[in-house]
């Protein structure tokens, strides 16, 4: 499999225009986090706000919304039961992350399927987490322009069907193209299968980076750059999983665990090495 390396990525992106607002820069809608795993969409959040999305709303439990505002207060917060604002933020969204601690419950099921159904074929959808795992159960052909999952080899078995022994790079681009989604399988030594691109994996990361929150946090910067750069979607998803390990490799280097605050804490200065010069 072909290797992403950084010169790949570097000053590919295009820089900020002089004259712009918020709303260049996306509008991005992120579904998750119950009563018990409030933490993953906050780092989801905050991984997307620090990553360059122009408006960020998030639809949590109610018991999150207070943290959430303390925490990040660049984003807006909606309560997921309010159904009919639910759906307007999705009908608004340019981008809409959702699985970062959605949980399994009922209304987790009601929210992914609120999102497939209203989602239009403009728009761009990440299944993260438990997603992913409430998708494989119902698989749909999505309607969205682009649909991104971001399995662990257990959520991609349950998914392909693949056990992870058999996840191969054929058995792998055959269930892609199956599903009819993108895919980035989160592993040692990261893969991406992107429709019309050939199969990569990336040659940074750390053991360092096995915490909880770790893919939450780039779910979040996935998110962040699809909303920022609409037209660059092949080099969004890659520079978003690159940057990440790379950020953790690091930081690695005088740390024994790297925590995912640790690295939302340097995308904004990491990013700039992917951005082109301002002419």
């Amino acid at each position: 499999m072909k290797m992403l390396t950084f010169n790949e990525l570097a000053h590919r992106l295009p820089p900020r225009k002089a004259i712009s607002h918020k709303g260049d820069y996306g509008r991005l809608l992120l579904i998750g986090g119950n009563r018990n795993m409030g933490g993953a969409i906050m780092l989801a959040a905050q991984a997307a706000v620090c990553s360059g999305a122009g408006l960020t709303t998030v639809a949590t439990d109610e018991v999150n919304h207070t943290a959430l505002h303390c925490r990040l207060p660049e984003a807006m917060v909606l309560n997921w039961e309010n159904n009919d604002l639910l759906i307007s933020k999705i009908k608004g969204a340019d981008v809409i992350l959702i699985g970062c601690g959605l949980g399994l419950e009922t209304i987790s099921v009601r929210l992914l399927q609120t999102v497939l159904i209203n989602i239009a074929d403009h728009q761009k959808l990440i299944l993260d987490g438990d997603a992913i795992t409430l998708f494989a159960r119902n698989p749909q052909s999505p309607t969205a322009l682009k649909t991104l999952a971001t399995p662990h080899q257990k959520e991609w078995e349950r998914l392909s069907g693949l056990a992870p022994l058999q996840q191969t790079e054929i058995s792998n681009q055959t269930a892609v193209k199956r599903l009819g989604i993108d895919v980035v399988l989160k592993k040692h030594g990261t893969e991406l299968y992107l429709a019309g691109s050939e199969p990569q994996r990336i040659n940074v990361g750390t053991p360092a980076m096995a915490t909880g929150g770790m893919g939450d946090t780039l779910a979040g910067m996935l998110a962040g750059f699809l909303a920022q750069f609409p037209r660059h979607y092949r080099q969004a998803v890659c520079g978003a999983v690159y940057l990440h390990s790379h950020i953790a490799q690091g930081l690695a280097e005088s740390r024994h665990v790297v925590l995912p605050t640790d690295i939302i804490s340097r995308i904004q200065t990491e990013m700039k090495e992917m951005i082109a010069p301002e002419e």
